[in-house]
């Protein structure tokens, strides 16, 4: 089966140490990493879990082009056609980054941005291979795409309008509002909620299913990254840490309720 338009279908780690990021997320998420095939793919590194292929990791040292760019986690959104959906993004208020462009043997991708700001990447893959790096119930997968915005509801409207994303429910989150579910094909996928005043610029932030939280956010913590939230119970039951890598990447681990 292949992906459809609006799905999530690859992360990827932007980060100038490669070997130091490859070996704090293997220790944690239990990732191995290897080479890509593709051309001037040198400074880049796929991901696995348990043998299949979950994200990428970039290093940007020695890329002009990554002067001055914080170390993040970036998501790629599988489209229908790159190029029309560039223009849908500039038509509806956002911007292109990275105009549309081919990676030989892998595909047609563009970095685009939210009217908030906000960053990610529309790809179509060069063949229709389904990609399962977002996988809500598999550890070591991403299970959970949160958006952080300056304004939610502009935010629904473009995401909706560019990937079909519809809200779903909501949790009340007092003074900051709700925390609006995302559907994609009867699929939760993340949430999308307001970004607290004074807080960090409005990004995404994925989630990675682990395990056990409190044995991987002591693994964060042993390998030289920062527990920012949890471990913490979230709605539902599931347990959750927001951490930042060493090289101040942030990211999130997700866990099944606890037991016992």
């Amino acid at each position: 089966m292949t992906n459809h338009h609006g799905d999530f279908i690859w992360y990827e780690l932007m980060t100038p140490d490669a070997d130091a990021a490859a070996r704090f997320y293997a220790s944690i998420l239990g990732w191995q990493d290897r080479p890509a095939q593709a051309a001037a793919a040198g400074s880049y590194r796929i991901l696995s879990a348990a043998g299949t292929d979950v994200g990428g990791l970039y290093c940007t040292a020695g890329d002009p082009r990554c002067a001055g760019l914080r170390p993040a986690w970036i998501g790629y959104v599988g489209v229908d056609d790159v190029d029309a959906s560039a223009a849908d993004v500039r038509a509806a208020g956002g911007t292109i980054l990275m105009p549309p462009t081919d990676i030989p043997g892998v595909g047609r991708f563009a970095m685009i941005a939210d009217p908030q700001g906000v960053p990610c990447y529309v790809m179509r893959g060069a063949v229709d291979a389904a990609s399962t790096a977002f996988a809500p119930d598999t550890s070591g997968h991403c299970q959970w795409n949160e958006l952080a915005t300056a304004d939610q509801q502009a935010a629904l409207a473009f995401y909706g309008g560019r990937f079909g994303w519809q809200p779903g429910d909501s949790v009340d989150m007092g003074e900051l509002g709700d925390y609006r579910f995302l559907v994609q094909r009867s699929t939760t996928i993340g949430a999308v909620m307001n970004a607290p005043p004074g807080g960090p610029p409005p990004t995404w932030a994925f989630y990675f299913g682990v395990p056990d939280i409190d044995r991987a956010a002591t693994a964060i913590v042993s390998g030289g990254g920062t527990v920012h939230h949890g471990p913490a119970e979230v709605p539902g039951g599931s347990r959750i840490v927001v951490a930042s890598d060493p090289q101040g990447a942030s990211f999130g681990l997700v866990a099944p309720p606890a037991t016992g």
